[in-house]
C-alpha cells in the first residue's frame, strides 16, 4: 500500500524545500536577486492583482494551469508571459524553462534572463501548475462543516460551542469566538480579520485538525508551541481547535497593538479605506513572518525605503501593491523569501473563494471581492 502523506505535511515540506533551495546570504546574493535590486519601486503599480490572478490559476488549477503538467512564467510585475509543458524529467523541464526564458529575452519580452537550476531561482520567474499539497475544495468543505472533520463542539475557557448532537462548522466557531472576545473587549480587530483568518486556515492547514508542519507549527491555525504556550495553553490542549482560534485572535490583537504606532507613523496620511485594508494585509503578513519583521519594514533605515516611497506616492498604488512591494523590494533581506512574498496573495485567493459562495454574500469583508465572484 502506498504511504499517504497528509496534505499539510506535503505543503510544509514544499515550503521548506523552497526555503532551502533558495539560500539568500547577505554577502553572496543569489543571481536572481539582481532582478529585484534593479527593480524601480514604480513597477509595483498593479503588481498585486497580477500576482493574485496567477496564484489563483495555480491554487485552483484554472486557465493556463488547467493542465497541471505545466509551468507558467511571469515577470517582476507579476505579468503572465507564457507557459511550457513539463518534460519527462525535472532536468528536461528545467532545460525547457531556461530555453524559454532565453527566447523571451531575445524576443524583447523581458529585460533580463537568468537561468534557473535545482538550487537556483531563474528569471523570468516560474511556478509549477502541479500543486499536490493544495485541495482548496476539500479545505472549504471542512471549513464549512460539510465534511465531518470540520464539525466542532465543546468548551474552552469561558467559551461553549455546539453540542454532540448539534456540532457547528469551523466557520461558525470562529465567528462565535470572535464576537464573544470582541464583546468582552479582549480584542480590538477589524471586522474583516476573521475572514482573512479563515483564508489563512484554508491555505495552511486546510481545516485539518492534526495538521503539523515541518517547522513544528500545529493545528488548524498552524501555531508554534511557543505561541500556544504564550497563550497559556497547556501542551495537552495544543491541538484543541477552539483554543487555536482563541490564541490566533489573541496573537493578531497583540500584533495589531505592536504595529499600530509605526504603521500610522508611516501610512497615517493614506485615505481611510486604503489605510485600513493595508493594515489588515500587514497583520496577516505579521501572522506569517512575525510582527518584528513587519515592523522593520516600516521603521528600519534600509528596509523601510520601499514603504517610504509608497507612502509618498500612495495614489499610484493599491493597498495590495504596497503590501506586496514592501516584501518584493526586500527579498533576500531579513530572511524574506518567496514564501513570504506569495503569502498574502494566497490568503486573498482563499478569501475570494469563500466570498464567491452564496452564503458569504453578506460576510464582513466580502464587499471588496464582488468582482472575483
Amino acid at each position: 500500500m502506498a504511504l499517504q502523506v497528509p496534505t499539510q505535511v506535503r505543503y510544509s515540506l514544499l515550503v521548506l524545500f523552497l526555503l532551502l533551495a533558495q539560500p539568500l546570504p547577505a554577502d553572496s546574493p543569489a543571481p536572481w536577486l539582481s532582478t529585484v535590486r534593479e527593480s524601480p519601486y514604480w513597477i509595483s503599480a498593479g503588481v498585486y492583482q497580477n500576482v493574485v490572478t496567477i496564484r489563483r490559476w495555480v491554487l485552483h488549477g484554472r486557465s493556463y494551469c488547467e493542465d497541471p503538467q505545466r509551468h507558467i512564467l511571469y515577470d517582476r510585475r507579476g505579468r503572465f508571459i507564457g507557459y511550457i509543458s513539463n518534460g519527462q524529467s525535472r532536468a528536461e523541464t528545467q532545460m525547457r524553462l531556461n530555453q524559454t526564458r532565453k527566447s523571451y529575452l531575445e524576443q524583447g519580452r523581458v529585460e533580463s534572463y537568468i537561468p534557473g537550476g535545482p538550487l537556483a531561482t531563474g528569471y523570468p520567474f516560474a511556478l509549477s501548475c502541479e500543486q499536490p499539497h493544495v485541495d482548496m475544495d476539500g479545505a472549504i468543505r471542512r471549513y464549512l462543516g460539510e465534511d465531518e472533520e470540520g464539525q466542532i463542539w465543546g468548551t474552552w475557557d469561558d467559551l461553549s460551542i455546539g453540542s454532540a448532537d448539534a456540532p457547528v462548522s469551523l466557520h461558525q466557531a470562529l465567528r462565535s469566538i470572535y464576537a464573544t472576545r470582541l464583546a468582552q473587549q479582549r480584542i480590538e480587530l477589524p471586522e474583516e480579520l476573521p475572514l482573512y483568518l479563515a483564508g489563512k486556515l484554508l491555505i495552511e492547514s486546510g481545516g485539518q485538525a492534526r495538521a503539523h508542519s515541518a517547522a513544528n507549527a500545529r493545528g488548524i491555525m498552524q501555531l508554534s508551541p511557543a505561541v500556544l504556550n504564550d497563550c497559556g495553553i497547556a501542551e495537552r490542549n495544543h491541538w484543541h481547535r477552539m483554543a487555536q482560534f482563541d490564541c490566533a485572535l489573541r496573537l493578531l490583537n497583540q500584533n495589531a497593538r505592536n504595529l499600530q504606532a509605526p504603521f500610522m507613523a508611516r501610512f497615517g496620511e493614506l485615505p481611510e479605506a486604503k489605510r485600513e485594508r493595508l493594515f489588515t494585509l500587514l497583520l496577516i503578513q505579521a501572522y506569517h513572518g512575525g510582527a518584528g519583521r513587519v515592523k522593520a519594514l516600516l521603521e528600519d533605515e534600509e528596509l523601510s525605503r520601499p514603504a517610504a516611497y509608497f507612502a509618498r506616492h500612495q495614489s499610484l498604488f493599491s493597498a495590495g501593491d504596497i503590501a506586496y512591494g514592501m516584501i518584493y523590494h526586500n527579498l533576500g533581506r531579513n530572511r524574506l523569501g518567496q514564501a513570504s512574498l506569495y503569502y498574502i496573495a494566497d490568503v486573498e485567493v482563499a478569501v475570494s473563494a469563500l466570498c464567491g459562495l452564496p452564503d458569504f454574500a453578506a460576510e464582513s469583508g466580502c464587499e471588496g471581492f464582488a468582482a472575483a465572484r
